[in-house]
């Protein structure tokens, strides 16, 4: 061809009806969207994240620097576009923040989504599978797992036991191999629990969660696990989801 010349074609438009799940990872998180999609790979919802400004340590100090921007990662996915549900993708920066003052954030600017968090969600799947007395297993510093401790006997849940790695990057978090994670997990003891709540949203647990449960006998629930399943129950998708745990199985 000499010189431009367009051919116009006609586009056949077909708006989709799945579910929109909205997602707002930490631009210091490497595992949240990589779980979301591995699970819900043959699910029909459609699932957009952005990502959102974050310093790592993990402390108090910078999980409340992020609620200053809330509303604006919110409003730039699908800008001007309705989201079914947007999840917020910290655990302990969710208990930090306030789940209440998230929403909130949230719905400035995306005022039809739901919005669920990892730890309100954890709340929802402890009553769901009727989990009263839990041990716990976090990736990080004392100072953090102390708010963690203190929000869920708030909510009147029972805590055996609270181990933890004491980490305070993402990026080591994400690097804690899964064979490390099942023999540290093997030393907890889980005789007198109803299950094992493992808490981060940055830990790479969702892979190994089924393989857990049936070595130690015992229910596990993960921040990410949870609050897919979360997402997925409020936007009506009621599949069983196979390997990701008995959560997501039921």
């Amino acid at each position: 061809m000499s010189k431009f010349i367009q051919h116009d074609l006609i586009a056949d438009i077909v708006k989709t009806n799945n579910p929109r799940i909205g997602v707002i990872a930490l631009s210091t998180d490497f595992t949240i969207e990589q779980d979301y999609r591995n699970i819900c790979h043959s699910v029909p919802v459609d699932i957009f994240v952005n990502r959102i400004p974050f310093e790592n340590p993990l402390n108090h100090e910078n999980y409340l620097k992020m609620a200053d921007y809330i509303s604006e990662v919110s409003s730039q996915i699908l800008p001007s576009e309705d989201i079914d549900i947007i999840a917020y993708g910290c655990t302990s920066g969710t208990i930090a923040i306030g789940s209440d003052k998230i929403k909130a954030e949230v719905n400035k600017t995306k005022p039809n989504a739901k919005v669920t968090t990892p730890i309100t969600a954890a709340l929802k799947a402890f009553k769901y599978l009727g989990l009263k007395n839990i041990a716990v297993l976090t990736p990080y510093p004392k100072d953090v797992n102390a708010t963690v401790y203190d929000y869920l006997i708030a909510h009147n849940i029972g805590i055996e036991s609270f181990s933890s790695f004491n980490l305070e990057y993402d990026s080591e978090i994400a690097q804690v191999s899964l064979d490390s994670l099942e023999k540290e997990i093997s030393k907890i003891d889980l005789s007198n629990v109803d299950g094992l709540f493992v808490s981060c949203t940055a830990l790479k647990i969702v892979d190994v969660l089924e393989r857990v449960e049936s070595s130690q006998n015992t229910v596990v629930i993960s921040s990410n696990q949870a609050i897919i399943w979360d997402c997925l129950r409020s936007v009506g998708i009621e599949s069983k989801i196979e390997g990701y745990g008995k959560l997501l199985a039921s």
